[in-house]
């Protein structure tokens, strides 16, 4: 494969949970490679993750390596390149910037990362939501445990209070940028910084991070010196950045390992699902849009859905627009003055994964789907589409239409799943009913947060989605159908966060001798492909269905947490009290 020696390549790096992958497009945005290579995971105890960032960077050159060389792209013609990573935490000593590790000093401090889905730290959020510190509103109302100012509480209670002390936190892409330039700049994108204790120009958050915040949980200590264990103040102790500035050039260590010429411009990172905006929210489509401002001022409407093992919501607003049960606003993490945005659905690609496998008839319906040759998601959909011919009923939906399904639907721990419309059968058509539940919950979650960010002042229009699970075409049928509203989905919907990344790339090479770089969005109107556009049903019927199913979602929610208050009251003595029905 030839290339001209006049054009301009990046290279875009995302560290997912399992694996480092790495892509080289060209100044239109075109893959010509695409390299990945697994990582490591620890799990000494339940529910406790760890990684290593050593065993990352290693990962991340050998991938960097094979996709150069598989795209033979002269190295000198690499402008750029830019990381996203998991929203994971990552622990180095101040004074040695060597890698500590999360488990004690028994354990290697290679392994110096938790991982975003690491819940070792459930009291520690406890502690933490209980002060209702204005703060928690920016991560819709309460704290999660995969978040890292939590984990930061457990290392304090945990770790040798000597070593503690020693250490700096980084998010997952900022240490990973830091790697590779040894510049200290951190990222608005940091899932640390954009927690909202720094400066968002509201009322609440004027002086950057919240010291009364941190004190009132137990980390007083990390407002010692400007805060330069969590990466200082803008303006004041440290630099913040938006996605895509540029951080530095690669260093000669860093370019000797990664296979590339030192100095090329390394871009600020994000996290993964905002590379994953970045990469899917510029498809071209018809949506009656003129131009490419147009298209800026209409990012607003499009909801962002980047599903593969978990499935995130991004939604950008102009405004400061707080949702319940929504983690945001954060300004400045994409655009510079706009706000950004995420719900989340945990693990819908594992959901439908599970309810498959653990099927009684997995076995046989997997040993089909080889001998016709198909993925066993594709065989089961062709199988639906069969039984709804056969029935005699007009759409899929119909075969299930009194079998009810929920998994941990909103934004509360307590929440677990039901099923309504269990049977003994074990055939291959409980199976699939089974599976169609799984797809038709995850297209009902998806249209309560768009219709809650709505209802709290977002004016989503659209949906544009990217990920493994935009392969299923029943799923993308039932979030257009469920949320009355077109799906786009990319053209490079495999790899739209790696893209999103070479674009973050592509915007820091893009830094002139006065030290401007390109608007991203423009980077984005360049880089972007064509995509195709999913209408929702025009079938009557099939509307009405969904919708009544909707509404049976949110009366299964209430009601759960109705019997639990009931449960808990008469437990308690309130021998009186009736369960409303």
């Amino acid at each position: 494969m030839s290339h001209d020696e006049n054009e301009d390549y990046y290279i875009g790096i995302d560290v997912g949970t399992g694996g480092a992958r790495t892509c080289v497009v060209d100044k239109n945005g075109n893959i010509i490679g695409l390299a990945s290579k697994n990582i490591k995971t620890w799990q000494p105890y339940s529910d406790y993750y760890e990684q290593s960032t050593t065993d990352i960077w290693d990962s991340i050159c050998t991938a960097v390596k094979r996709v150069v060389e598989q795209s033979e792209v002269p190295k000198a013609n690499i402008r750029g390149l830019a990381f996203d990573a998991t929203c994971s935490l990552a622990l180095f000593n101040k004074k040695t910037d060597r890698p500590v590790s999360v488990s004690g000093a028994s354990v290697s401090n290679d392994r110096n990362v938790i991982l975003w889905l690491d819940h070792r730290a459930i009291d520690e959020t406890k502690t933490i939501n209980a002060t209702k510190h204005p703060v928690l509103q920016y991560v819709g109302g309460g704290m999660s445990p995969e978040m890292e100012i939590p984990k930061i509480l457990w290392l304090k209670k945990h770790m040798n209070p000597s070593t503690f002390l020693d250490c700096k936190f980084y998010d997952l892409a900022d240490a990973l940028t830091h790697l590779a330039t040894r510049e200290e700049a951190r990222s608005y994108c940091s899932v640390i910084c954009k927690q909202g204790y720094l400066a968002s120009g509201t009322e609440n958050c004027k002086e950057g991070w919240q010291s009364d915040f941190l004190t009132s949980i137990g980390l007083e200590d990390l407002t010692n010196e400007g805060f330069e264990r969590l990466g200082g103040i803008k303006g004041k102790d440290g630099h913040f950045l938006s996605a895509g500035e540029y951080v530095g050039p690669l260093t000669e260590k860093a370019a000797a390992e990664l296979g590339l010429s030192p100095g090329i411009a390394v871009g600020s990172g994000v996290i993964d699902a905002y590379a994953g905006w970045i990469g899917t929210v510029g498809a071209k489509v018809d949506l009656g849009l003129a131009s490419l401002a147009d298209q800026k001022e209409h990012v607003q409407h499009r909801l962002a859905v980047v599903a593969g093992t978990s499935t995130c919501h991004l939604a950008m607003s102009k405004d400061e627009l707080f949702v319940p049960g929504v983690w945001g606003p954060y300004r400045d993490v994409l655009f510079p003055g706009a706000y950004l945005a995420e719900g989340g659905q945990s693990a819908t690609g594992e959901l439908i994964r599970q309810v498959v496998e653990s099927h009684p008839a997995y076995s046989e319906a997997k040993e089909a789907a080889e001998k016709s040759g198909t993925h066993i998601y594709d065989f089961i959909n062709e199988y639906l589409r069969k039984e709804a011919e056969e029935s005699q009923v007009v759409h899929i939906p119909q075969l299930a239409k009194h079998f009810f399904f929920l998994r941990s639907p909103i934004a509360d721990s307590q929440m677990s799943g039901a099923i309504i419309g269990l049977k003994s059968d074990q055939s291959i058509k409980s199976l699939a009913l089974h599976y169609y539940g799984a797809l038709e919950f995850i297209a009902l979650q998806t249209r309560h947060i768009v219709d809650t960010m709505n209802r709290y002042g977002h004016q989503i229009s659209s949906i544009f989605m990217s990920g493994s699970q935009t392969q299923n075409g029943l799923l993308v049928h039932l979030i257009a159908s469920a949320c009355k509203m077109p799906v786009v989905l990319p053209e490079y919907i495999h790899a739209a966060v790696c893209h999103g990344a070479a674009m973050l790339a592509a915007m820091a090479a893009s830094k002139g001798p006065e030290g401007n770089s390109k608007d991203l969005w423009d980077i984005i109107g360049q880089m972007s492909k064509p995509g195709r556009r999913i209408d929702p049903t025009a079938d009557t019927n099939e509307q009405k269905l969904l919708q009544a199913k909707y509404e049976v979602f949110l009366d299964m929610c209430s009601r759960q947490r109705a019997y639990r208050e009931f449960v808990d009251k008469r437990l308690s003595g309130a021998t009186e009290n009736k369960l409303e029905i």
